[in-house]
């Protein structure tokens, strides 16, 4: 019997493939009548950080859940690490904005920064002391040790945040899909997830990151991806939006 979450059917990424590969990509939201995203392709390579930018509306949620597997699209193609989506599912880590999260379900912050690691166990096995370790040394990391116990409903916005950001540190994903993670969050929580994505990038992990920030790109970004109206557009030092085609 094949198990959708256990990691004996993934294959290996293929060598010297990108990171991630968008060829023309169209989606749509199921019922739709009107694709959110056009014809979009982009590259990142391995160990990059990208920074998607973009007015709201113009398709950076779309992208991501896209790229996550959660959106099946229209027309083109994806490929992570030159696989197709699902072909490497425990690789990529999937950060949603925190609007998407219901934060009165009675779970703790250790429960579900736990959450990050099933795409390892599988159906039928329960987490091991590896695994809580795993847990406990993100909590830790991102500075929620000491809310380890507390309702998930009870943290701030800049908690929760972390709390996201934990649960995808322990999936071990090399790519990882962050939604407006520095979105309305105080300047100790922006600091702090400053430093985990600097760590990642030492690392060779990649990430691509929906931003309103567009304060700093320069100094903290590898590459600039910009959308607007669903598509893809070249993104100039004064912030102006111009058609890229493609």
């Amino acid at each position: 019997m094949r198990f959708a979450y256990n990691r004996r059917y993934y294959a290996d990424p293929l060598s010297g493939a990108p990171a991630l590969e968008v060829c023309d990509l169209t989606v749509a939201h199921p019922g739709a009548r009107h694709p959110v995203l056009h014809g979009v392709s982009l590259t990142l390579q391995t160990g990059t950080r990208v920074a998607l930018v973009g007015p709201n509306g113009s398709g950076k949620s779309t992208l991501l859940k896209a790229i996550a597997g959660l959106l099946r699209p229209q027309q083109g193609t994806i490929r992570i690490y030159g696989l197709p989506v699902g072909g490497c599912h425990h690789r990529v880590a999937y950060l949603p904005q925190r609007s998407e999260i219901d934060w009165r379900f009675p779970i703790n912050v250790r429960r579900l920064v736990l959450a990050g690691r099933y795409v390892h166990l599988g159906w039928l096995r329960w987490p091991g002391k590896a695994d809580w370790q795993r847990v406990d040394a993100a909590l830790e990391r991102l500075g929620l040790e000491a809310l380890a116990e507390r309702q998930i409903g009870a943290l701030s916005g800049g908690q929760q945040q972390r709390a996201l950001l934990a649960r995808a540190l322990v999936q071990e994903a090399d790519l990882l899909l962050l939604d407006e993670p520095l979105t309305g969050v105080d300047a100790e929580t922006r600091a702090t997830i400053a430093t985990v994505l600097d760590d990642l990038k030492q690392r060779g992990k990649t990430s691509l990151i929906a931003t309103h920030h567009l304060d700093r790109l320069a100094d903290e970004y590898d590459d600039i991806i910009a959308l607007e109206d669903g598509r893809r557009r070249a993104f100039t030092n004064d912030h102006v939006l111009v058609h890229a085609g493609g």
